[in-house]
């Protein structure tokens, strides 16, 4: 039995972030994990941590835990599981980035749901709070990619995917940008920003100041904050924000060594994950903050883009992290009736598409799901705000 004054953390998924964020409760007193929720038949996971918690069933999950972390990076499941947790009223940390910006924004305002510190769209949530509280003015949320190849083979994929110990669609995912325009997506949405262009503007270099600043360019011509990512090998395993800020700070800005402005550089220059998941736990149970969601009224989205020629009847069994789409962050007024990425599982193609296509709702016959309905209901009443944008960030998209 666990004590009860021990705070009880249901996990759902059982991957890399899941197995690991379990071993890092060993150091943490008064937390302990409530169930385990797979898909997969428990007698198979031989090697998972605290296995007499593996379960098959949510229900079980729900009952014997006072939040949830759902971590499976699958946008359909994870609506699902958020829906039972909101209707049995437990909280819910996500690192799922994919859940977010495909059907989070219909449970915003409906239960206590917030994107964990950790990953990089909550170490940019987080490093927004902290500069706001020291006087910058954000101009840019910023991503640090070391490679990007938009169409990888699958021999090299799962070679990598062995190597890093990560499934392949999780590698393939992280290697053609797919990832990281999901997370710049949610990051753009949830902190009131927007995007530079269709697919980030993701300028390439080793100097980030030099890269930043002309981000930062871009955004002052827009006239709003953009969420982007800067390519280079060389950089950190992190995430930046630049901002301005008030020029009687020039000088002392230019004393502790921020350069001489306008546009100031703030570099976290390296995120834990898994490890810092726990700080978004307590923050969402014992103050009742969301760090970080998808909005109400999302500006941006991730639709499937075509990596090659497709057949009528072709079925696509999953869209993130496969070799027949990828993602591509776009302004959801830009492209009313596109598909979002994290909605392609088990579609089937309507008739023949190009190599390049941006694909949309009538090009795939699509099974039904809740998140399905979700984002139907989302675009819907994000498409609705054109009629009256009066208090819209749409405006400034």
């Amino acid at each position: 039995m666990v004590p009860s004054s021990v705070l009880r953390i249901g996990v759902v998924g059982t991957g890399f972030i899941a197995r690991h964020f379990i071993w890092s409760l060993d150091r943490h007193h008064g937390h302990a994990v409530g169930r385990v929720l797979t898909r997969r038949a428990p007698d198979d996971l031989i090697d998972f941590p605290r296995r007499e918690r593996l379960t098959t069933s949510l229900g079980e999950v729900l009952e014997h835990s006072d939040v949830i972390l759902e971590c499976t990076g699958d946008p359909i499941y994870a609506t699902d599981v958020v829906a039972a947790a909101v209707e049995a009223g437990v909280p819910v940390v996500t690192m799922n980035a994919e859940f977010h910006v495909t059907a989070g924004s219909y449970f915003v305002g409906k239960g206590l749901i917030s994107e964990a510190e950790g990953d990089q769209p909550g170490c940019q949530a987080a490093l927004h709070e902290e500069i706001l509280e020291l006087g910058f003015e954000p101009l840019v949320f910023g991503n640090l990619k070391g490679f990007l190849n938009h169409d990888p083979t699958l021999e090299d994929m799962t070679f990598w995917g062995r190597k890093q110990g990560i499934t392949l669609p999780m590698v393939t995912a992280f290697t053609d940008g797919t990832k990281l325009q999901i997370e710049q997506a949610l990051v753009a949405n949830g902190l009131g920003a927007t995007i530079g262009a269709t697919g980030l503007l993701g300028p390439a270099g080793d100097d980030l100041k030099i890269a930043a600043d002309r981000l930062a360019s871009a955004a002052e011509a827009i006239g709003a904050p953009i969420a982007d990512y800067v390519l280079s090998p060389k950089l950190p395993h992190g995430v930046f924000l630049v901002g301005k800020h008030d020029s009687r700070q020039q000088a002392a800005l230019r004393y502790l060594r921020l350069g001489d402005g306008p546009y100031y550089l703030i570099l976290k220059n390296n995120i834990f994950v898994h490890l810092e998941i726990l700080k978004t736990i307590k923050r969402l149970v014992n103050d009742g903050r969301i760090l970080l969601d998808n909005s109400d009224i999302p500006s941006v989205s991730v639709a499937a883009v075509a990596k090659r020629d497709m057949r009528a009847g072709e079925r696509i069994p999953y869209g993130i992290g496969s070799f027949d789409v990828r993602g591509e962050a776009v302004r959801i007024t830009d492209y009313p009736g596109h598909l979002p990425i994290g909605l392609l599982y088990g579609g089937v193609i309507r008739h023949p598409l190009r190599r390049g296509d941006i694909l949309t709702m009538t090009d795939v016959d699509l099974p039904e799901s809740l998140a399905l309905k979700a984002w139907k209901s989302v675009e819907t009443r994000v498409l609705g705000v054109l009629d009256n944008p009066e208090g819209s960030d749409l405006r400034r998209a």
